[in-house]
């Protein structure tokens, strides 16, 4: 199972990690502080199970899951909680928590809620298998519809944990720019490509030098917190999917496995991982190439 943990207290954050680990439960793929900002974060990254805090100074943990919900999130939530309202514990079932775990946290009860909540998942899973087989039998095979080439690429980018930067704009925009040309073998110059993009942004023309050099630092952040996500990711099992497919083809891989061995180590990163910008949009065009020929 994956998991996404939202707690202002760092020390739960970290207690929680440390039994999903030791108890070999699944994986943490992210965690936060709690804000707006997070519901993109766990939109993005699409965990399984949510463990969320009720009580947050800026968004509170029932809030957060409405909202969660209403742009389209899927995964299951376990609410973490000192209180013991009635009322609250009611408005939190009905915005849809699946059970509670009571604070101060104890492991023997971390580790049997989200067995239970593993032992469902698996439990649903079964169940939709059986349905949609069902489903099939004496119909035909239906056909797949086509994703657009915009839906391809915010697929690829949220593999990657960046479609919620701002830079992910800018590479639409660039996908477009390239997708439109005839044949694509090597990346035009970037200050072309930037200005081709702006344009179809619509940007003034006297506007294009600012953009343009915004742009570029917008991409380049976008592609460092790649990084940061993917070795992330190799850190914990370097067995995942979106680990072993996006690392090595997008990006300088001694770059990725030096930032994997910080992040075991817990250190900061000495310098800021070098960014490849045309190797990244060449490789991002080409997927998105392939995979639309696939649905055609």
């Amino acid at each position: 199972m994956r998991y996404f943990i939202i707690d202002d207290d760092n020390v739960s954050r970290s207690m929680l990690k440390s039994i999903i680990a030791d108890r070999e439960l699944g994986m943490v793929i992210g965690e936060s502080d709690g804000g707006l900002k997070t519901i993109e974060q766990v939109h993005a990254l699409g965990p399984d199970i949510v463990l969320i805090d009720l009580l947050m100074p800026e968004v509170d943990g029932i809030e957060m899951i409405r909202q969660l919900k209403e742009i389209g999130f899927q995964g299951q939530f376990v609410m973490l909680s000192q209180v013991v309202n009635k009322e609250m514990v009611g408005e939190a079932y009905q915005a849809g928590v699946e059970f509670f775990i009571h604070k101060p946290i104890n492991r023997i009860e971390v580790e049997n809620v989200l067995q239970r909540m593993t032992e469902k998942a698996q439990l649903m899973q079964s169940l939709v298998t059986i349905r949609d087989s069902l489903a099939h039998i004496g119909a035909e095979t239906p056909k797949t519809t086509p994703r657009s080439l915009k839906e391809i690429v915010l697929s690829v980018l949220r593999d990657m944990g960046i479609a919620s930067e701002n830079g992910s704009k800018d590479l639409l925009y660039i996908m477009e720019v390239l997708t439109e040309q005839p044949s694509v073998v090597s990346i035009p110059p970037l200050k072309q490509l930037y200005e081709m993009a702006a344009r179809k942004m619509g940007v003034a023309e006297a506007e294009l030098p600012k953009e343009v050099k915004a742009m570029e630092q917008r991409i380049r952040r976008a592609i460092s917190a790649a990084i940061d996500h993917l070795a992330s990711l190799g850190a914990v099992d370097y067995t995942i999917h979106e680990f072993e497919y996006y690392a090595p083809r997008f990006f300088d891989f001694q770059e990725i496995t030096a930032r994997m061995k910080q992040i075991q180590k817990e250190e900061l990163p000495s310098r800021p991982a070098k960014v490849h910008i045309k190797k990244f949009l060449l490789m991002l065009y080409k997927e998105t190439i392939e995979q639309h020929k696939n649905f055609l």
